[in-house]
């Protein structure tokens, strides 16, 4: 496994738009808003009916509830059936988006994510200056759910592709498969598949007070067991129709299927929405057997345990023989430390969002004279700094004219060590933006590598200040 980043450039929308409809589970009206964001920003809601308009990240960890739809909570602050508006983000290859909602949930709109397809069509999509990272898949990683027998596996491919196959043992809709080959065939495949449910489900729904938005325009009704004339009232009254019918394809009528396995191509599309909440792209083939929100969202939270530890442990390729981008007299030229307190010999790599520079720690260092003279080790606070003066280059390469500034600490977050420094190593510092820089803040992620193993991370924020 590993995290790349690719050559391809992140992507978000270029205006923003709106569209209005009912929420499923609560019958209300909603208001959805797609905003542009900036790179590394990520897929997130906000609640603007909510005081302070709180944010909540697409993110598998603020997963709750998996019933009817994935909910995610932060704070106590729900956003319901995330799903179809994620699947349309990453249908159509945007990175980086803000969702805003007046209400709980988005709208269910036809029940599907084509809606949301056409308003970001409409608003338009435009590349950002950062490249993005991809998860490449190597090995199977699976998750399954002993109760219900669902499975969902990831393997290497070359792209990013997803197969689902169902079988909800019944007459009616019986075994099912979908394929989706590349992100690319989403839109026209895919996306204008509905949501489905069985009868069953929806008197049990119906008597729960839930599905109040529901409509026969914007949910598939498989009937799976006989209409009793009480069923049939319950249906007239819930769905305002004069007559409800069921039509030989065994589905209440007023909806004609999109395709024959319309069935399987929503729920490939459910876990595409689910996937979004990896955080991540994927480049590796999806294969879901009877695939559901809980499975789905499980899975997701497993791949984000993996990413996350492969991202600490991606200890960035340098050769080391080779010659630096900048060496130690390139670097004092941008910094204003000396010694015994400059902290990096070399710089590697340099980007707008990344830096990579290293140091080697030898017994010379004035601070073993006192720091375990028996048994030398580098304070771990003095491999946060050299951690802080790599990212300094960062942020300093954004001004032409470095020697004029100082970069100060504004904070340290989720400092750990995981091993000692010892003479002799040679330590590895890569910094990536958290966020773009403005006004002078970097706000980053640091790692520390010591041969070849993470030995520390920490997300700092620094601002630089022009010396007056």
């Amino acid at each position: 496994m590993a995290i790349v980043n690719t050559e391809f450039k992140q992507k978000t929308i270029k205006s923003e738009v709106s569209l209005t409809g009912v929420g499923l589970h609560t019958g209300k009206n909603v208001t959805l808003t797609l905003k542009p964001a900036a790179a590394n920003f990520g897929l997130a809601f906000k609640r603007v009916d909510l005081e302070g308009a709180p944010v909540i990240e697409a993110d598998a960890n603020y997963v709750t509830n998996t019933q009817r739809g994935t909910c995610l909570e932060k704070n106590g602050v729900v956003i319901q059936t995330s799903e179809h508006v994620l699947a349309a983000l990453v249908g159509l290859d945007v990175d980086n988006v803000i969702v805003e909602l007046n209400a709980s949930e988005p709208p269910i709109m036809d029940g599907s994510s084509k809606f949301f397809i056409e308003a970001i069509e409409k608003a338009g999509i435009v590349e950002l200056d950062a490249t993005r990272e991809e998860f490449v898949v190597t090995d199977v990683i699976s998750y399954t759910d002993e109760e219900s027998g669902s499975e969902i596996l990831v393997m290497p491919a070359k792209e990013y592709q997803i197969t689902t196959m169902v079988d909800f043992g019944t007459k009616v809709l019986g075994t099912q498969n979908a394929t989706l080959n590349q992100i690319s065939d989403f839109k026209d495949e895919i996306s204008n598949s509905r949501t489905f449910s069985f009868l069953h489900e929806i008197e049990m729904l119906l008597e729960n007070g839930l599905i109040k938005g529901g409509d026969l325009n914007n949910a598939i009704v498989y009937v799976d067991k006989p209409l009793s004339p009480e069923t049939m009232e319950k249906l007239r009254v819930a769905f305002n129709k004069e007559n409800i019918a069921v039509k030989p394809n065994g589905i209440l009528d007023n909806l004609t299927l999109h395709y024959p396995n319309e069935a399987a191509r929503h729920k490939l599309l459910d876990v595409l929405g689910d996937l979004a909440l990896v955080g991540t792209r994927i480049r590796g083939k999806v294969i879901a057997n009877k695939p559901g929100h809980f499975v789905n969202t499980q899975f997701a939270k497993k791949l984000s345990k993996i990413i996350k530890n492969e991202r600490r442990n991606n200890v960035p390729n340098i050769d080391l023989n080779q010659v630096p981008l900048m060496d130690v007299t390139q670097i004092m030229d941008m910094l204003p430390h000396r010694q015994p307190f400059l902290l990096l010999d070399k710089v590697f790599e340099l980007s707008d969002s990344h830096v990579v520079g290293m140091k080697n720690v030898t017994m010379n260092e004035e601070y073993f004279k006192g720091h375990f003279p028996g048994a030398p080790v580098m304070p771990g606070v003095l491999i946060v700094e050299a951690m802080a003066q790599t990212g300094g280059i960062l942020v300093l390469s954004t001004v032409p004219d470095p020697e004029n500034y100082l970069t100060f600490f504004m904070k340290m977050d989720n400092v750990k060590f995981k091993r000692k420094v010892s003479p002799g190593d040679t330590l590895i510092f890569k910094c990536s933006l958290i966020t773009p820089i403005r006004r002078g803040i970097c706000h980053m992620q640091g790692y520390a590598y010591a041969n070849g193993k993470l030995c520390a991370e920490a997300e700092l924020m620094a601002q630089i200040s022009k010396v007056k």
